[in-house]
């Protein structure tokens, strides 16, 4: 069942176009990878989908509730959070301190959600009175998803979250992202590790000079050749 519906979206810069026609769908407890070239147009999609970007053109639904044209600080509300890739968390409050920003954007009382999160974010959980600009990088991510996830979201957008990780804590994120799809949620994520995002992803999207050039089932898009699609020499027509 799709929890994230995107039709026809143009979006960029003012006169800038970035994406052109971009549609596509999340559905509840899969992870959806939207891969492609440097500039392809992932971050700035990602972007659109939260209102950090408006769009030009098209709709964004979530639990099928148009939200093209919510202001964003509405969006984690209606069921959608987004994790930039970079300055995502508070860096001089505690973990705790973060996880309770997070859940300002809830209803009601979030301790109870905060206890969940934190037992699903073991590394979290040990580290819940520390500083998160004494965490390490990896640990950092972790805790951005983990404030976002406080507002028990439908969809979660994550912009890149393992880029510039060691490979073994590049598992653990990875590992998060796959319990966070197990709960129900809609994991979108932008990645540039390729072969990440064929390992763990249920479908994937590549972008190509802002258009969504390739999208099908993990094997599906496998049986392409991606280094050509990359480099621009092969694969002109979408599947």
């Amino acid at each position: 069942m799709p929890a994230l519906v995107t039709e026809n979206i143009t979006a960029g810069y003012g006169r800038n176009i970035i994406i052109s026609g971009i549609s596509l769908t999340a559905d509840v407890g899969t992870i959806t990878t939207i891969i492609g070239p440097n500039g392809a147009g992932k971050s700035t999609f990602a972007k659109t989908l939260v209102g950090v970007l408006r769009t030009q053109t098209g709709r964004i639904v979530v639990n099928d509730k148009d939200i093209t044209k919510m202001p964003g600080h509405l969006i984690p509300r209606n069921g959608m959070v987004y994790v930039p890739q970079n300055d995502n968390v508070f860096v001089n409050l505690t973990v705790r301190e973060n996880l309770e920003v997070g859940g300002f954007a809830a209803k009601g009382d979030s301790t109870a959600r905060m206890g969940e999160i934190l037992d699903i974010f073991t590394d979290l959980k040990k580290a819940v009175g520390k500083r998160a600009g004494f965490l390490s990088g990896g640990q950092q991510n972790l805790l951005a998803i983990a404030r976002a996830l406080m507002v028990s979201p439908t969809v979660i957008v994550l912009d890149e979250p393992t880029a510039g990780l060691s490979p073994a804590y590049t598992d653990v994120v990875w590992n998060q992202v796959e319990m966070i799809a197990k709960t129900g949620t809609a994991v979108l994520v932008v990645e540039q590790n390729v072969e990440r995002a064929l390992k763990h992803a249920d479908f994937v999207h590549i972008f190509v000079a802002g258009t969504n050039h390739l999208h099908g089932t993990t094997a599906e898009i496998a049986q392409h050749d991606l280094a050509a699609i990359f480099l621009g020499r092969a694969e002109a027509a979408q599947s």
